[in-house]
């Protein structure tokens, strides 16, 4: 299997798209409901596919809030990122994190995201979500291409 050469010479409205990725992680670490909610597009329609249906905003937004596993850790790796006319973006990455139950225990987790952007106002807003944790919580890009 091949893996993702490193990103270099992001475009400025690239390297802006990835900063906002970047930003709604430390606001998940955070549990700040009410900027993630405002990073959402009001019509945002999300999967992680290790779930049976799409998620809206309102599910997106408890799912690293309120009672989840708390994010203390995370190391993200751009494989794509493609801005398109100015005001939509597309990201592919992975990830790596660490999160903690609410009895205290750890629990690391890869694996990698799609999100897309619309820019409204200046401002980049996640229109949807698609990815999923790695099965058996292993390193990404490690499963066979037989799973």
């Amino acid at each position: 299997m091949s893996h993702a050469q490193p990103i270099f010479n992001l475009s400025a409205e690239q390297s802006e798209l990835w900063q906002r990725v970047n930003a709604l992680w430390e606001l998940s670490a955070k549990k700040d409901a009410v900027q993630i909610r405002n990073a959402l597009h009001p019509e945002y329609m999300g999967w992680d596919m290790s779930t049976a249906l799409p998620h809206g905003r309102d599910a997106a937004v408890q799912s690293v809030t309120d009672d989840s596993p708390r994010l203390t850790t995370y190391e993200l790796e751009p494989l794509s990122i493609r801005v398109y006319e100015g005001s939509v973006g597309v990201v592919h990455y992975r990830y790596q994190a660490t999160v903690e139950s609410q009895e205290g225990k750890p629990t690391h987790v890869t694996g990698g995201w799609t999100e897309v952007y619309a820019k409204r106002d200046k401002r980049w807003l996640m229109i949807a979500v698609s990815g999923q944790p790695n099965v058996g919580g292993g390193t990404p890009g490690s499963e066979s291409a037989a799973q």
